[in-house]
This record gives C-alpha cells, structure tokens and sequence, in this order.
C-alpha cells in the first residue's frame, strides 16, 4: 500500500516521503520502500526510514545523498513534534499537567553550527536588533530550553501577552514594593524624557524614579495633543508625584525636547518643596558649546573646521592619502558632548599625516586642479601655531568631558559636580593662558551656572564629609545655591534658621561630628552611610544631607534604556489595548534595567574613552583673541 501510513501510525512523517511495496508478514512493521527523493530501495521498520531521512548510522541503511541542509532541518523539526505529541499522551502521570523535565533524548544528531545557522535565521527574518544576544536573559532563555529538551513548545502570543505578562508585572511590583520602602528615607528623583511620534502626532512621556536603590520605570504616557503638551506634561508630572508620594520626590529632571517649556510656576504652586533640576549632562553640552565661542577659542574651532573641509576634499581627489577618512562621523562621548572641540581633536590627531600629505606630489598636482587658494591653510598645517594652540584647548576641555562621563553613569554626584567645577577652574589656570582669557572663561562658567546647574548641587558640596573644610562659605556661588535649597526645602523662617544653626556645629565638629572616627571615616565611607552614623545629633540637618546626597543630577540613563526599546507604541499597541501595552511597557523597561544591573560589568554605559590620543605636553603660549589664524 502505497504511503504505508495506517492509522495507529498517523504521527510517523517518514511514510510520506517513502513509496511502500508492502509488508513481509500480515500486520508486520518491515516492509518494502523506495526513497522518494534518492530512489534507494531498502527494507525495513520505521526506524529505518527514519533513520535515512535523518542520516542516522548503524541501522543498516545508508544517508540519503538527495536531502540538503533545509530540508533535513524540517524533518528534525517534524521528528521533534512528533515525539512531543507522543509526550502529551503519555504525561497523564505527570502532576497537575506540568511539562516533566528530560534530558535532551538522542534522536537528532544537530551540530553546533546548525543551531548558530537556525538562531540567526530566527533574527534575520524577524528583524530583531542584534544586540539582543548580550542580552542576560537571552542567555538565560537558551539554557532553559536547552536544559528542558527538543519537547518544549514555545508560548503562544496569547499567553505572553495574558497570564505570563501580568506574572511578571506581579515580580515587578514585588520588587518596587522594597524599592519604595527606602523613598522616605532617602528621596528619590523623578526623570523624565519624551519621544515624539511625527506620523501620529503624538508626543511619549517616559517617567523613571531613581533613589539609591536603583532606577526604576514608572510608567510611559502618550499625549494626543502636542500643541498642549505643556500643560499635559503638567499634569503627568502632578499625577506622579501623588503616586509617589510628595513628601518622597526631593526633584524632577527632565529632557523633554518639544514639550521642554511647560509652565514651571504651576508645578511648583502645586509642590513648593520639589526642585525642578536642570539634567546636568545636557548642561555640560550647553557651557561647552558656549566656550566654544568665546573670542579667543572660536578662531581656533574655525580653522580646525576649514582645515577639515580642505584635506576633505582633497582626500576625494588621492583617498589613500591618509589613514583615516575624515567624513565618517563618530558616536564617541567626546563628539556628542563637544561637537566643537571634537573636530579640534580630529585634526590634531592627523598632524603629521597632514604635514606630510601637503609636501607630496599628490598635493601639489591637486592645487593646480583646483581654483581655491589653499596656501594659507597649507601654512598653518606645516606651522606650530595652531598645533599649539589645538592642544591647550584640549587641555581646557578635558575636565568637563569626564564630567559629562561621570554623569552618564547611574549613581549620586551630587557634592562631586561643584568639585569639579573649582578643578577645572584650576585645570585651566594651570594651562599658562593670559589672565584676561581666564578671567573671560571663568566668568562665562560662573554666570552660567545658576541657569544650567541645580541648588542642589551646592548643599551636596557643602554637606558631602569628603570636602569639608574646601571653603565653601567663601565662594558666592555655593552660597548662593545653600540658600536657594534652603528656601526651597522649608519654607518656614524658623525651620530654616534651625538648619543654618546644625550646619555651624558641622563646620564647628561640635558633639560625635568631632569625634576621631568620624573625622577619619569622612573621605572613607560613602556620604550617605557617614550622615546615618554620625549625624544624629543633629537631625534635621542629617535628613536633609541623607536626601540630597542620595539623589542623581542626569536623565543620560533613563534615556539610554528608553532609546534602545525598538517597539514603537501603536506597533505594541495593536492588537493589546491599552492596558496590555502599558503592562508590556512596564515590564520591559524594568526588565532591561535589572539587566542593565545584571550585565554591569560586562557592558557599562557610556564610558567610552574621553580623548581617544593622550594631549601632548602643555603649551605655554599665550592665546590673544584678537589672533586669527587662518
């Protein structure tokens, strides 16, 4: 009987691919077949047959030579299936229906690079983002089913997006649930960034909570109406400091691009205690920016920039003149914080390429081919002007580029941003450059900084024990940050004159502040755990030390999480509803920042080197701003 499929033999797909002359024996499994595809004749049971399909040996019949990779693969799959339905009829003695866990049974012989080949098949059609695979829990998923065996049946989308979905918000809640106990103690900063949807006209407010426990996702909530996104915001912000309660939120950062200028004055009537922070990584872009124009730093951005355009196009003419090819633009820290100073640095790497490019032959033919004058810049390549002043700028830029590094990073520097400030000050002033730059560069730092940098700052520097003593009460902008966090943390006349009084027994190191431990450990002990030891006499002020050291001052990596999620809302959106999809969001975002714990070492954030060639020795030439120097 052609096909030999009788029906207590429905599940063995071999028969189909074999032509059955017929059994031995009434009722007998060995019978006689032909391969359909290599016209082999054997006989034998099933197994044989399946034992040729599959390219089994030692069971008395020879590889099929006709079957290739793909198809070969669809039979293993249907193998696999088969023994899973076989599975399912006899697991009644399993306990409550669970899936019984087995070692991996040897009926398929799958290479490694078989498997490699399948896997990046899977992410090749489905247009998954490569870097899933460094995932943690990606790993996680392929030892699982690895460990379980070829009978495991993936989940449908009903029940990932069902049962399994709201499981793992209930995981989550858990956890928040232990993240929230330390809020009271310790504050928390709400962050926020937005995405704007232009084919909708829609515009995603994603909110994340930091505290020294972690950040956390909130929740991700779309605007309909751009043109009020303001006010929307608003209100997002009003109902989130509710759910996390107002007493908890010591500030709000964010980074909301189009809807940036809601109207502050009516967040702050609502919750007259909650700092409404500048994100210090985008300030740090902003002053590096404005230094860059500053009359006797721009001449030099410019050459640099005209020195880019003519070897440019000169490289269009000889491309193997150099080793580098000037038009491909970098991801790196430096070039994102300081696209100005970037392009200084780009050209001061290639000095002696480009001084020895523009004596060759190659360079001399090209003038002739072309009508711009050059000689200028062909001056100022061979000379040590520029050159010089190229790497005092790189000098002076350095600091605040591992500032900007160290605030792309998911940890409290409250205290360490104004340190910072008075070591770049010196940094520069170290540089030899005349004091009539200096003083212009430190006034524009200085005139900037109540605009771009929060109060809080100042009491983190004022009240971090690793710079006590830095004379804070001299320095009029530290002071006058003390006294804007002040008026804004209490608004009692009373309550604030209690806190100026515990702050002279700190700077007095009156009672355990005094004491030789807590004297020793200040440089030695996290900030935080030093005010919970040796702050208890004076309470008031150790509550307000405790919240603002705890806090964060960048929303870089709430929008580093956010802006790898590839799923746009109305692609997840359609076909969950609306409260499926903000569970999926939920979750996601909260799985990917465990992971982002997880996975720390491994991969950390942003911390890609700063300056990609160390700077030459510091020059002492003098930088007058009347100079040009192309």
């Amino acid at each position: 009987m052609k096909g030999g499929r009788m029906p207590s033999e429905s599940d063995k797909w071999g028969w189909k691919h074999v032509s059955v002359f017929g059994g031995f024996d009434k009722g007998s499994g060995t019978k006689r077949w032909k391969c359909n595809h290599c016209n082999l004749r054997y006989n034998g049971s099933y197994s044989r047959v399946r034992a040729h399909l599959l390219g089994f040996s030692g069971v008395g019949v020879k590889s099929c030579p006709a079957i290739d990779r793909s198809l070969k693969e669809s039979f293993q799959i249907l193998e696999e299936e088969g023994v899973a339905k076989k599975k399912k009829r006899t697991s009644g003695s399993g306990r409550n229906g669970k899936r019984v866990r087995t070692s991996r049974p040897n009926l398929t012989r799958i290479t490694k690079e078989d498997v490699d080949e399948i896997l990046a098949r899977f992410f090749f059609a489905d247009g998954l983002h490569a870097n899933i695979v460094n995932s943690p829990y990606f790993q996680e998923m392929i030892k699982a089913v690895a460990a379980f065996g070829p009978s495991y049946e993936p989940l449908s989308i009903h029940d990932l997006c069902g049962s399994f979905l709201s499981k793992e918000k209930e995981r989550i809640d858990k956890f928040m649930s232990l993240v929230r106990e330390s809020w009271p103690h310790t504050g928390c900063t709400l962050l926020c960034n937005g995405r704007l949807h232009g084919i909708l006209g829609t515009f995603q407010v994603n909110v994340f909570v930091s505290s020294p426990r972690g950040l956390s996702f909130l929740k991700a909530v779309t605007v309909d109406n751009i043109d009020g996104a303001g006010n929307s915001v608003v209100s997002i912000l009003e109902n989130t400091v509710m759910e996390v309660g107002p007493t908890n939120v010591v500030q709000i950062i964010s980074h909301l691009g189009h809807a940036n200028a809601y109207p502050e004055s009516y967040s702050l009537s609502e919750f007259p205690h909650i700092f409404l922070s500048p994100c210090s990584s985008h300030s740090v872009h902003i002053l590096m920016e404005d230094i860059a124009k500053l009359d006797w730093i721009r001449p030099v951005v410019l050459c640099a920039k005209e020195i880019e355009k003519c070897i440019t196009t000169f490289q269009n003419f000889s491309p193997c003149a150099f080793t580098q090819n000037l038009k491909v633009t970098s991801d790196s820290l430096f070039a994102r914080i300081a696209p100005s100073f970037y392009i200084v640095q780009k050209i001061q790497e290639l000095k002696q390429e480009f001084q020895a490019a523009v004596v060759k032959e190659e360079w001399k033919q090209w003038k002739l081919s072309i009508a711009q004058d050059v000689r200028s810049i062909e001056a100022t390549i061979l000379g040590e002007d520029f050159w010089s002043r190229a790497v005092m700028l790189l000098q002076i830029c350095e600091p605040f580029i591992r500032l900007f590094a160290a605030l792309n990073i998911d940890k409290c520097v409250m205290g360490d941003v104004h340190e910072w400030r008075v070591q770049a000050i010196e940094a520069v002033k170290s540089t030899g450059i005349d004091t009539n730059a200096f003083n212009q560069l430190e006034g524009l730092i200085d005139n900037r900084w109540d605009v771009l940098f929060s109060p809080l700052h100042s009491a983190g520097y004022i009240l971090n024990p690793k710079y006590f003593g830095r004379g804070q009460t001299k320095d009029k902008t530290i002071m006058r940050g003390w006294k804007a966090t002040l008026e804004r943390y209490e608004c009692g006349s009373a309550a604030r004159r209690v806190l100026r009084e515990q702050l002279s027994s700190y700077w007095r190191l009156e009672g355990s502040l005094g004491e030789e431990d807590a004297v020793d450990c200040r440089d030695k002990m996290d900030p935080v755990a030093w005010w919970e030891n040796f702050g208890f006499e004076i309470p008031h002020l150790q509550t307000l030390a405790i919240k603002v050291l705890s806090q964060v001052s960048s929303v870089a990596m709430s929008e580093e999480i956010w802006q790898h999620n590839g799923n746009s809302c109305e692609e997840i959106t359609y076909g969950l509803g609306l409260e499926r999809w903000e569970d999926l969001v939920y979750v996601q975002n909260n799985l990917r920042l465990q992971g982002h714990r997880m996975d720390f070492q491994a991969h950390p954030p942003l911390r890609d080197m700063v300056l990609s060639s160390p700077v030459e020795s510091k020059t002492k030439a003098v930088l007058c701003s009347s100079d040009r120097l192309c």
